[in-house]
């Protein structure tokens, strides 16, 4: 009969014991670019919410790609919620300065008093 020795270290490390692979972080949830794509352009803030709450149980599941996918996707949303939004600005402040520009030309075609005679 001959007996195994197993070399053990007093921290609990064992010699030629499987290597337990290393779970990566928790990768962001990024909940505010969900709220920022609430506040900027809502459509696109249910999609962003759906993604971000997926993160931890796919990471719980041990799909940490999925979950890096889920973060990335909730925080492209938000981003894409305020690009939207800023487009949306800039397009109504030249809407705007055209319609003030087109009444101030207007403004001048009007005729003055000076052009009636009260005889």
């Amino acid at each position: 009969m001959t007996h195994q020795v197993q070399n053990i270290r007093p921290g609990g490390f064992q010699y030629n014991a499987p290597v337990e692979q290393v779970r990566p972080a928790l990768p962001p949830q990024n909940t505010g670019w969900a709220v920022a794509a609430l506040i900027f352009f809502w459509p696109l803030a249910f999609s962003a919410f759906s993604h971000s709450a997926k993160v931890y149980p796919l990471w719980a599941m041990g799909d940490s790609a999925g979950a890096q996918a889920a973060s990335d996707s909730a925080k492209r949303l938000g981003r894409i919620a305020l690009l939207v939004w800023a487009v949306l600005v800039v397009l109504i402040v030249v809407l705007y300065v055209a319609i003030f520009a087109a009444a101030m030309s207007a403004v001048n075609d009007l005729p003055t008093y000076s052009d009636y005679s009260y005889r």
